[in-house]
């Protein structure tokens, strides 16, 4: 290659690896093909990888396919890139047309490719891919391995990932975690745990997983021990920490440790780096009833996302502060934040306790005209517990029954309640009709029913409802009380 050639290729890597890359990738295309590189597979190998890392695979499959002679470079760009980006099918794709080239993948394949099986969603793909790897002849590499453990902890696998992980001599903090994280997902802790303890050297991210995997399955007294610990063995929370542990805190009553979390994340400038910290200690300090501390929070967060709003939102119905909720959801709407199905649930939610009815309607009726979300199952629920607790009971049966998706039990029984405190037996007796319907198994509905005649004093109808449940071999549950004549 000439000296002037390999100029053009310095100035070329220089450009692609350069702060402007991402607004200049067509002048950089151009400028290969001024200099006669369009065919250069190490140029082109780095101009894919570049357009993998932007998420303008387009544009980088467009390149892949002028290329006459791609060669093991290039294909492992496109199925990295693919990988990163998606869809993950191509990935496979490209694979698969590499070796009809008769271009043997090399250990830089396998990796991305695995990644792109479980974004597939099928493991038996990414099993077939470990028995390539197999015949290739390359499972030695740490790389690999790492990839084919990832594969299967993601699918819940164990077993083939415990495999894999026994044969591993040298074992990256890496493969540690993803073992641990791979059997806390699975339920199995004991196990999870046991790993953890072997590990002669532990990341923030094997704490993490390790406090997460506890957190998620209730044993919340466990994970805030394990914190304490992290800290005795002088690793500094991240925000993946705080962001878990601070809801712990907060189921537990751990308000003392909130606050040293609070402090930690001042200091440590996590809170001004991260939405997420600040978003979760207004959450945490919201639950525990501390509205100011939660409000200093807020205000204080120099970014915020829809998510924050929210927490304050919910935040302040959770306290009784419904009609600040409220403010709270216009100001966000004014600043030109866009609400989510998360967001109307909460100023939904506040102005049923707050007995806000006609802005209730109104936010209701702005999330189609204004916002074009459509109203899920729980935003007709928060609309029939705000007409129901205010005596709107009529509009909120309209409402469940013209509904587009069928109403479940919980908002038939909102409004039975709302109807037995009001006295209305006929219109309570209707509803009850609609969630043994329903729900023909429960017996706590034949109950409601039989109860309802009772006070009615409809007993002939108290007889038909124990003869139906007998009919139908349905069982009173012990502490259900049901009124005889």
């Amino acid at each position: 290659m000439s000296r002037v050639c390999r100029e053009a290729e310095r100035r070329v890597l220089r450009h692609l690896h350069g702060r402007k890359t991402r607004t200049q990738l067509p002048q950089i295309h151009a400028h290969i093909f001024r200099h006669h590189l369009y065919q250069s597979n190490q140029i082109l190998s780095h101009f894919i990888s570049v357009c993998g890392g932007l998420d303008k695979m387009g544009y980088a499959n467009l390149v892949f396919h002028q290329t006459e002679n791609p060669n093991i470079f290039l294909f492992n760009s496109m199925i990295k890139g693919y990988s990163l980006c998606g869809p993950s099918e191509n990935s496979l794709l490209r694979f698969s047309e590499m070796k009809n080239r008769g271009i043997w993948p090399d250990e830089f394949t396998f990796a991305p490719l695995l990644k792109s099986c479980s974004g597939i969603g099928d493991h038996r793909i990414g099993k077939g891919v470990h028995g390539e790897v197999i015949v290739v002849g390359i499972e030695r590499f740490s790389s690999i391995r790492i990839g084919i453990v990832d594969f299967y902890t993601s699918f819940g696998r164990m077993e083939d990932a415990q495999k894999v992980f026994d044969e591993m001599i040298d074992r990256h903090v890496v493969v540690w975690n993803m073992m641990i994280r791979g059997f806390c997902k699975v339920g199995d802790l004991e196990m999870g745990l046991c790993l953890f303890r072997q590990m002669r050297s532990r990341s923030v991210v094997s704490w993490n997983s390790m406090i997460a995997g506890l957190e998620q399955s209730g044993h919340d007294g466990k994970a805030l021990e394990l914190l304490r610990e992290m800290w005795d063995h002088g690793f500094e929370p991240d925000d993946a920490t705080v962001v878990t542990i601070l809801p712990v805190c907060a189921r537990l009553g751990a308000v003392d440790v909130g606050e040293r979390i609070h402090s930690y994340a001042e200091s440590s400038r996590l809170l001004l780096n991260f939405i997420s910290v600040g978003n979760s200690l207004v959450d945490f300090y919201c639950k525990c009833g501390n509205l100011e501390t939660a409000w200093r929070v807020f205000n204080g967060m120099p970014r915020k996302n829809v998510v924050s709003w929210n927490a304050m939102i919910s935040g302040l119905t959770f306290n009784g502060k419904g009609e600040l909720g409220a403010n709270l959801f216009e100001e966000m709407i004014n600043k030109g934040v866009r609400p989510n199905d998360a967001t109307f649930v909460g100023v939904l939610s506040c102005c049923a306790h707050a007995g806000l009815v006609e802005r209730g309607r109104n936010f209701f009726a702005s999330m189609t005209v204004d916002h074009k979300l459509e109203p899920k199952l729980e935003h007709f629920g928060c609309m029939v517990d705000l007409l129901a607790r205010n005596g709107c009971l009529e509009e909120a049966h309209d409402l469940l029954r013209t509904m587009p998706m069928r109403p479940n039990a919980v908002l038939w029984g909102s409004l039975l309640s709302a109807y037995r405190s009001t006295g209305k037996i006929k219109q309570a007796e209707c509803v009850v009709k609609e969630l043994i319907e329903l729900e023909p198994w429960n017996s706590g509905n034949y109950v409601l029913l039989s109860n309802i005649y009772a006070e009615d004093g409809k007993w002939d109808e108290v007889e038909k409802v124990r003869a139906l449940m007998k009919e139908k071999n349905i069982r009173k549950n012990p502490g259900q009380s049901m009124v005889l004549g």
